[in-house]
């Protein structure tokens, strides 16, 4: 910020140090653009469930991200997906399982939690 001043003060030359400034910014501006973060900030799916139960859901290839009010969990696409576009997408992992668009609309899913024994229905916010 001095440097920025400095330079709108002393009025420097081409070669002087706000000509090397503006290209360090350059440089840095496009770094950051091809860093590979997200253009956009969509809101990732929000599923309201049954018995309290609520969460995120950041699909990733052949996973998904739960982010909930019982924790963090990472499930893994089960080897029982049929190829039907029809049936639901199951994703499971030691502690549980979910089901994802199911309903007339693709908006449900099932959540299971084997040990506890809980089933809670969802339905993802529009």
């Amino acid at each position: 910020m001095k440097l920025i001043v400095n330079c709108m003060k002393n009025n420097l030359s081409a070669g002087g140090a706000c000509v090397r400034w503006a290209a360090a910014a350059a440089v840095c501006s496009a770094l950051l653009a091809c860093s590979g973060a997200p253009v956009s900030t969509a809101p990732l799916p929000f599923y309201r469930c049954e018995a309290g139960v609520e969460f995120t859901a950041k699909f990733i290839d052949d996973s998904v991200v739960l982010d909930s009010t019982r924790g963090y969990d990472v499930l893994q696409r089960s080897g029982k997906t049929n190829t039907n576009p029809n049936n639901p997408n199951e994703y499971s992992n030691a502690r549980m399982s979910a089901e994802f668009k199911l309903g007339s609309t693709g908006r449900e899913a099932v959540v299971r939690y084997p040990l506890l024994p809980l089933v809670v229905r969802c339905v993802r916010d529009q």
